[in-house]
Order: structure tokens, then sequence, then C-alpha cells
């Protein structure tokens, strides 16, 4: 089935670009040149994964990327023509799955959308995994705490997948890293510690009660399944 792709992006000949490259790849495109325009397209109209600049007229992608997160979890890759590590930072940590910086190559793009539609589309053979009050549904990707659905971002919802698939691991930031197909970037190792610290608190956990992942200094993470630490 054809992957549809919205493109907000204010540079005209940078969309064309976009459409015709990712429309050879069998990907049906959209492209917005006004933030405004494309959150409401996104309201309206379902779309499989977001391409979002920073520098836009009338508001930033970041401000863009916070009413987006406010109603979906699509999957956003960010463009930044800056090339600032903070840049990255922050949009990781409002909820961005990925990012590129201008000028950046379209076959290089094309492998990070595709990176993260496998992800989401792989399912076990057991697609739903239980742990006392929380659920895992791998093959919807949702994850429900007392029978209410948490909204999380893609890349939360690969952590927390990855986590609970061996309860009691010690996971390190590297092995994180190349369980999530081998990125190895610093910016990606921060923005492990940014998903994981928003996806402990929309579970619940805190500093002095950790139920479900528990942060191990100096190694890393653990799924605990449920059991209070």
């Amino acid at each position: 089935m054809q992957k549809s792709i919205l493109i907000i992006e204010d540079d005209i000949k940078i969309c064309e670009l976009l459409v015709d490259y990712l429309a050879k790849h069998n990907f049906k495109s959209t492209a917005k040149h006004m933030p405004s325009e494309g959150v409401s397209y996104l309201k309206s109209d379902a779309v499989d994964l977001v391409i979002l600049d920073v520098m836009l007229p009338e508001f930033d992608g970041f401000e863009a990327l916070k009413r987006i997160r406010s109603f979906s979890g699509v999957p956003v890759i960010m463009l930044t023509a800056r090339g600032e590590t903070t840049d990255k930072i922050v949009g990781l940590e409002l909820g961005a799955d990925d990012y590129m910086s201008k000028p950046f190559e379209p076959r290089e793009l094309v492998a990070r959308i595709n990176s993260i539609f496998r992800r989401r589309e792989y399912t076990p053979q057991t697609s739903e995994k239980t742990f006392g009050e929380l659920s895992i549904n791998k093959q919807y990707r949702r994850v429900k705490l007392l029978n209410r659905e948490i909204e999380l971002t893609a890349l939360e919802f690969d952590l927390i997948d990855l986590l609970s698939s061996q309860p009691g691991k010690k996971w390190s930031r590297d092995e994180i890293m190349n369980s999530l197909h081998g990125r190895d970037s610093d910016v990606f190792s921060r923005s492990i510690d940014i998903a994981i610290s928003r996806l402990r608190q929309k579970l619940g956990d805190s500093k002095e009660s950790s139920k479900y992942i528990q942060t191990i200094w100096g190694v890393g993470y653990l799924f605990v399944g449920g059991m209070e630490q």
C-alpha cells in the first residue's frame, strides 16, 4: 500500500524536488508551504509521516511540532539548515522521530523514512504484552495504562517495546541505538534520554518510584515490568 507523506517546507524548489523524488520511490506526498496550512491539513487528512522544516514563516517548525503532537503521534522527520546540535535536541525533545541537516541527500532521507516504516510495521508472533495495569500492543502500536490509551511518539513506542521485550535486562545506550536500526549519533543518544524521560512521566514513574522503567546510573535503563522499585 502506498504511503502518504506531508511536507511542510516554505522553499518551493525543495518541495518540488521532494515530491518528485518521493514519487519515484512509491510515496504519495503533499506539500504545504505555511505551517498553519500543514497543521490544519494533518487534522483533516491522515498521513503516514511528516517532513517538517525548522525555519518557516508564521511560526517555526518547533511550534508546528508542538501543535502536531497535541493531537497526533505521526512520525516526524525535521529538516534544519542551521545544523546546530541544540536545534536537533530541541526537535527530538519535542517529539520528532529523526532529523536531517540541510543540504541533505534525498537517498538518505528515503532510507530514514523506510527505517521508520519498518520499525512501525514489524509485528512479532505475540502482538500484545501485558504487565499488570500496562499493555503494549505491537501490531497497532498502542500502549494502555489502566485501560486508557497513552499517546506516544514513534520513538517512545519503539523504546518501550524494546525495553519490555526483555524485562529485567539492563540496556546500555549503545545497545538501544544498535537495536533501533544502528543509529549511532551523539544527538540520537541524547534523544534516547529525553524520550525515556518523557515516557517515564507518561507511565507515572518518578525519581522516587519506578514501576516500569528504571534508570541505572552509568549503565542505561531496564524495564521492571510493573513491579515498583
